[in-house]
């Protein structure tokens, strides 16, 4: 049986039907190394060195802290080729609410043109409402701003970033 970071039951069929035929929407899974959930990733940024070990061990990091809601849309070839992220953060603000961040949103660059960015956006605004977030937060290069305008997110504040590690500053 898959074991998937968090329950199934959260991901919206409606969503689902969007998606091409032979793809699926679903959350992370501790299989997921093997289907090349890193090598899609590295499309989106500095990874480091990540091997099977690694993975599972935050897999199961995260999961048991729970509030890493992680979906991926599966190829029928039982490729990743989309992922993305929504951590949800507790607060005492909003009377104890909770605020989600949306993070690491990358598509294979070979399936591109299929709406799988705008999906997995509506997926994780959808289980940040179902989990009771407050409000969504995405932070974003400039240049991605009007797709997630698109996506249904507004420009807010201003973001501020501080790295411990000056070589990786300007590499997302």
């Amino acid at each position: 049986m898959t074991e998937y970071i968090f329950k199934e039951s959260l991901i919206s069929d409606d969503i689902q039907r969007e998606l091409p035929q032979g793809y699926k929407l679903r959350p992370l899974a501790k299989d997921d190394f093997k289907k090349g959930v890193i090598q899609c990733l590295e499309q989106l940024s500095v990874t480091g060195e990540v091997n099977e070990e690694n993975f599972i061990e935050r897999f199961e990091r995260m999961k048991t802290v729970g509030g890493y809601y992680i979906i991926v849309i599966e190829s029928d070839e039982k490729k990743v080729v989309a992922i993305g992220t929504l951590f949800v953060e507790m607060k005492f603000i909003r009377g104890c609410g909770k605020a989600g961040h949306i993070e690491d949103i990358v598509v294979h660059d070979s399936q591109r043109g299929k709406n799988f960015g705008k999906r997995i956006i509506e997926q994780l605004k959808d289980i940040g409402k179902k989990v009771e977030c407050y409000k969504i937060i995405l932070d974003c290069n400039e240049k991605n701003v009007p797709f997630y305008r698109k996506c249904g997110l507004e420009t807010k504040d201003l973001q501020m970033t501080y790295y411990y590690d000056k070589e990786t500053k300007n590499q997302n």
